[in-house]
C-alpha cells in the first residue's frame, strides 16, 4: 500500500500514520528522517543534501526526491509505504509521479485529514498542556505563535497539493475534527478495501 497523508500542521497526520503502520506493516517515511539518514549514511544523496544543509539552504525537490527514490527501494517499503510530510507542493507531487511511473508504482490512496483551522491553534495548546501533565517535555512546534507560522506556511505553498491530487480524482478526504479513533477508524474503513 502507497499512501499519502495530507493535512494542515495539528491534524493528527503522525498519530494516525502510527496507526497505520501498525496496521498495515509499512514504514511511515517522513522526509525529514529519511534526510538525517541519507546523511548519516554518506550516500551520494545524501552527501548532497549536507552540503546544502551546512550552507544554511532548504534542500531542493531535486534532492528529496533523490533521497524518496533511494528510500522506496529498501526492502522495508517493497510492499509500500506512508509518505507524511511530503508532497508539500505541486511540484514535488509532480515529480513523485514521475518517479513513480518510472518505478512502475502507483499511489493507492491519497488521504486529506480536513480540520477546523481555527480550532487547531486550541488543540495544539491542549496537546502542549497534556504533555506538561505527564512530566514530558513539550514539542517545540507546539508554542501557538510557532504553530500558527507553521499554519500560515502550509496555507500559502502546501494547501495547494490537496486540490492537484482531488483533479486526478485520487484525492479522498477523511474528517479530522473527529475523535482519534474514530479518524482511525474512517481510515481503516478506507484501506482494508485497498489492502484486501
Amino acid at each position: 500500500m502507497r499512501l499519502i497523508l495530507l493535512g494542515p500542521p495539528g491534524a493528527g497526520k503522525g498519530t494516525q500514520a502510527k496507526r497505520l503502520v501498525e496496521r498495515y506493516g509499512v514504514p511511515q517515511l517522513s522526509t525529514g528522517d529519511m534526510l538525517r539518514a541519507a546523511v548519516a549514511a554518506g550516500t551520494p544523496v545524501g552527501l548532497k543534501a549536507k552540503a546544502v544543509m551546512d550552507a544554511g539552504q532548504l534542500v531542493s525537490d531535486e534532492i528529496v526526491i533523490g533521497i524518496i527514490a533511494d528510500r522506496i527501494g529498501e526492502e522495508d517499503a517493497r510492499k509500500g509505504f506512508i509518505l507524511d510530510g511530503f508532497p508539500r507542493t505541486v511540484a514535488q507531487a509532480e515529480a513523485l509521479d514521475a518517479l513513480l511511473a518510472q518505478k512502475g508504482l502507483k499511489l493507492d490512496a491519497v488521504i486529506e485529514l480536513v480540520v477546523d483551522q481555527d480550532g487547531l491553534v486550541n488543540r495544539i495548546i491542549n496537546r502542549a498542556n497534556e504533555s506538561r501533565a505527564k512530566g514530558e517535555p513539550v514539542r517545540a512546534d507546539d508554542d501557538p505563535d510557532v504553530f500558527r507560522t507553521r499554519l500560515a506556511a502550509y496555507n500559502r505553498d502546501t494547501a495547494v497539493v490537496a486540490p492537484y491530487y482531488e483533479k486526478k480524482g485520487q484525492l479522498t478526504k477523511v474528517d479530522g475534527n473527529q475523535p482519534i479513533d474514530a479518524v482511525s477508524g474512517a481510515l481503516f474503513a478506507l484501506l482494508d478495501k485497498v489492502d484486501a
